[in-house]
């Protein structure tokens, strides 16, 4: 019972986030707006983070799973990007090397805020 009601509170926050995407037209995804509210939500303390904590760690165990009709439906689409592979392979080699480095060094400056806060300064 305590997943399906952690299902069902981030399937609501997902429908609100769609709601939003009919309502304010800027080319921002539903799931971005979701995510702004489960933030918001979570971050003011109308949300726990154990309201959601189990089923989240969930979806994120099985999130190799979700990406694999994607895959499929480059594979459908390989007439179309046989021409233009090499630069498509580059760009996201490219990118994923900048998200790895831009994410480690948020995290390093996270882990160092964190360790100044403990030893008794304030955010």
């Amino acid at each position: 019972m305590k997943f399906l009601r952690q299902f069902a509170i981030i399937l609501l926050i997902s429908f609100l986030g769609e709601i939003l995407h009919i309502l304010i037209p800027l080319p921002v995804p539903a799931s971005v707006y979701g995510l702004i509210l489960m933030l918001t939500a979570l971050c003011t303390g109308i949300l726990k983070l154990t309201q959601v904590k189990d089923a989240a760690d969930f979806l994120i165990e099985i999130m190799p799973v979700m990406f694999i009709p994607a895959a499929a439906g480059l594979l459908e689409s390989w007439a179309f990007l046989k021409p233009i592979w090499g630069p498509v392979a580059f760009i996201t080699v490219l990118t994923t090397i900048i998200v790895m480095a831009v994410t480690g060094r948020v995290t390093q400056y996270m882990i160092r805020r964190g360790h100044n806060t403990s030893k008794g300064e304030s955010l």
